[in-house]
């Protein structure tokens, strides 16, 4: 008994062992081995890699008038079959040359490789491969031609006086797009490329002599250390980079529009292109930032600041004015002026539910119709917003399930959310006007004090990119007050933001008229 026991401990241990690695490693090994002389191997040895891949073209022709033996292969729905015609097989065939000296193909990159990793990584790209018999290398030609659609108007982020070209999913042509606009020779690219099964390409995209090269080493450490499978997009970046994930502020900037973006590498700071994303990152951030539009740049500095001005106050808006109705109602009712609280006593007296109940139904019902007009259709949504909003508030008021006072304020709050230009800073003050309910329904005044308290001291704590998130205000820079809650004249702002960390801070001379 004791003999079999030992044995059935012995096979299970084997059993234990990893075998898995072993196979890995053996499928690496001949990943990262050569090619063979003798082309009918190497493509045995390519439809062993691909054996379940019908799209694999496998274009068998010989090459020259000598009748030497190739082979083009390629992924039918990730390349140009028109340029494979044109400058690739049509040259080859028809041409006379010598192919161990030169290859007559009218492509813009060419590139040798000689190891069946960098093929296949070569042919999930897009890339079509060049095998000639009697060689050990293959030519990689760029013939990328994947679907994709042309840059039209930003969807998300509208403006009046900005331009009307958005991102798109191709990484190359938002490269290309921000080129365009900034052509000067200290504009750097660097790439990288992150993900294990889906290799996805970024690109920091940056002034040399303006951007700080100690924050460029940060976001590239912190790119450099994320092992995940595949990154779908921007919006999954910035959760393995950003200082702290469990805030609700966005440490990291999202756009689509081009304008955007340029505007804020020649603030200094980083733009990250990602590559199948219709946004780039920008960062270093702060907080003000996000209430800052691309308008406020074409439009007149007074007109500018007081639209800024608006914003903030929709910020406060937001943030407290639920919280102050259920604190008013609840506990301070001593501060509301008499004829108003006969009226709000009068509205109330058939609401069966506490204000703390109320507000959350309807601001949860607000957020509800928000999401639903969202995921619609846009005619659909339009509709559904209106009517139901008009409908769901005259039922609750006619039932008495709520007052007319609170329709007014979800009203109101509904409104100055609309207003903030950024949608992730949006979303961030919409949840935290819940906690600022609980903690008005507890304590009233106090509790509103206490959590505008702890909003700002986590404000002043957090980082974007090792950068100060409450610049300007903490720590204070004056200099910087100039484009923060208003907008002072474009000539009187001569220095970049120090938010930014720039290290050339001068960007532009006098430029005041002086007649």
């Amino acid at each position: 008994m004791v003999n079999f026991l030992n044995r059935l401990k012995g096979r299970r241990n084997l059993n234990s062992f990893p075998i898995r690695d072993n196979t890995d490693f053996q499928e690496k090994s001949i990943q990262d081995s050569f090619l063979e002389t003798d082309l009918s191997k190497n493509i045995v040895q390519l439809q062993q890699f691909f054996h379940q891949s019908p799209d694999l073209v496998i274009r068998r022709f010989q090459m020259t008038a000598d009748g030497l033996e190739a082979a083009l292969v390629y992924l039918s729905g990730l390349t140009d079959k028109q340029s494979i015609q044109n400058h690739v097989l049509s040259p080859l065939m028809h041409s006379a040359g010598d192919p161990n000296t030169e290859l007559p193909i009218t492509l813009a990159q060419v590139e040798i490789v000689d190891t069946w990793r960098q093929i296949e990584n070569a042919i999930l790209q897009g890339d079509s491969i060049l095998f000639i018999h009697g060689q050990t290398t293959a030519h990689q030609l760029d013939t990328k031609g994947w679907p994709q659609r042309n840059i039209e108007d930003p969807r998300n982020e509208i403006s009046l006086k900005g331009a009307h070209q958005a991102f798109v999913e191709d990484g190359r042509q938002n490269i290309a797009l921000i080129r365009r606009c900034i052509p000067h020779e200290e504009l750097m690219l660097k790439e990288m490329i992150i993900g294990i099964r889906g290799k996805t390409k970024v690109s920091i995209l940056y002034l040399k002599d303006v951007a700080s090269e100690d924050v460029l080493k940060e976001l590239e450490t912190r790119m450099q250390d994320i092992t995940v499978d595949v990154v779908g997009g921007a919006g999954e970046l910035i959760e393995f980079i950003e200082d702290n994930p469990y805030s609700p502020f966005p440490q990291f900037m999202l756009t689509e529009r081009l304008d955007f973006a340029v505007s804020h590498i020649l603030q200094g700071r980083f733009v990250t292109v990602v590559d199948r994303s219709p946004n780039v990152v920008i960062a270093p951030v702060n907080f003000i930032s996000f209430f800052h539009g691309v308008d406020d740049y074409g439009t007149r500095w007074l007109v500018a600041s007081l639209i800024r001005l608006l914003r903030f106050m929709a910020f406060l808006v937001v943030l407290f004015f639920p919280a102050s109705y259920v604190a008013f109602i609840s506990f301070n009712f001593e501060v509301i002026p008499v004829p108003l609280f006969l009226s709000i006593a009068e509205f109330r007296a058939t609401v069966p539910f506490s204000p703390i109940m109320e507000a959350l139904l309807m601001e949860m019902t607000l957020e509800m119709m928000r999401e639903a007009a969202l995921r619609l259709p846009t005619p659909i949504g339009q509709t559904v917003g209106i009517v139901g909003g008009i409908i769901i508030g005259q039922a609750a008021v006619q039932a008495g399930v709520v007052s007319n006072i609170m329709i007014i304020v979800v009203a109101v709050t509904a409104i100055a959310s609309f207003i903030i230009p950024n949608y992730d800073m949006g979303s961030a003050i919409r949840m935290l006007r819940f906690p600022m309910m609980l903690l008005a329904a507890m304590f009233g005044i106090v509790g509103i004090v206490i959590g505008w308290m702890t909003l700002v001291a986590h404000l002043i704590s957090l980082e974007s990119l090792g950068t100060p998130y409450g610049t300007p205000l903490a720590p204070f820079r004056f200099t910087d007050m100039k484009d923060a809650f208003i907008r002072f004249p474009l000539w009187t702002i001569r220095s970049r933001p120090k938010g930014a960390r720039a290290i050339q801070s001068i960007r532009q001379g006098k430029n005041q008229n002086k007649r």
